[in-house]
């Protein structure tokens, strides 16, 4: 059964460790995802941008498939469902389809107006038991369409949107999604930590989690980071199992074209790579 998000990054803040949020983009992607949160006894955040809805044939087909996995693979450990950088009409209609948690991104609207959008999704979320994510300042990259410039956040603004009753907070500190180039100034501390203390027991939510060095990543926890996005990393690895495994050859051995062992070297290699940030993350055996 899906859960909100709220009561899994509310023990993570407490206990200093982070929930990963790991992105799906189709069937094999869930699998691995769910099947290795189960294994390491660790909560999971399944990360759906609007991009990846779409493709996936649409929310209620998300929905369906999580849901049945769920129920086949036996998996009792806290799994929330949550849109990532939704729109407003995408966090809606996530929220009909099901979903237990949604991120309503707000940052390029001024700030009146991310209040008034946060508001009244908050409204709408909490009145069925959905956790939301709201956003201040901009993630740098690109992903799925959406474009942000970097700019980092205000943590007078932070403190805003967090007094609207919002479950998590992502904050632009210098993040960026998909690779950071070799010229990247690194996390902005200084920002994080007043956005931390004005905003308490808030959690706060680091996007573009691929990339960022482990003493970071740690350095982010302590100062109140419960939850952290990953998505290219698990993009990465898999685009790298797969094409080994086709440039030895495998898929002309035998029946080695059937898409179930096609596709199985990045299944492997998504279930190493959550693995390794769960680690990374201290959410092992924390369920």
């Amino acid at each position: 059964m899906l859960v909100s998000a709220k009561e899994m990054l509310d023990k993570a803040k407490a206990g200093k460790y982070a929930v990963g949020q790991f992105n799906i983009n189709n069937l094999e992607w869930t699998k691995a995802i769910l099947l290795t949160a189960q294994e390491n006894n660790s909560p999971v955040i399944l990360g759906v941008s609007e991009g990846a809805g779409k493709y996936m044939c649409g929310y209620n087909t998300v929905v369906g498939m999580v849901n049945g996995m769920l129920e086949t693979l036996k998996i009792t450990v806290p799994v929330a469902l949550h849109l990532d950088h939704g729109s407003y009409e995408g966090a809606k209609a996530c929220i009909e389809a099901g979903f237990s948690s949604i991120m309503f991104d707000g940052s390029h609207y001024p700030i009146e107006e991310n209040i008034a959008k946060t508001t009244e999704l908050i409204g709408i979320a909490h009145a069925k038991g959905i956790s939301v994510e709201a956003e201040v300042g901009a993630i740098g990259g690109e992903e799925d369409g959406v474009i942000g410039g970097g700019e980092v956040a205000d943590p007078k603004e932070c403190k805003m949107i967090a007094d609207l009753g919002v479950d998590m907070l992502a904050a632009g500190i210098g993040n960026i999604h998909g690779k950071y180039p070799a010229n990247w100034k690194g996390l902005n501390f200084d920002v994080l930590a007043e956005i931390q203390k004005l905003t308490g027991t808030m959690p706060l939510v680091l996007h573009g989690g691929t990339g960022i060095p482990a003493d970071m990543i740690k350095e982010a926890i302590s100062l109140g980071v419960s939850k952290i996005n990953v998505n290219t990393e698990c993009q990465l690895s898999f685009a790298d199992a797969t094409r080994k495994y086709i440039e030895a050859g495998k898929d002309l051995e035998g029946k080695g074209f059937d898409p179930r062992k096609l596709l199985a070297p990045g299944f492997e290699a998504i279930k190493a790579t959550v693995k390794e940030k769960m680690e990374l993350f201290g959410s092992i055996d924390k369920a």
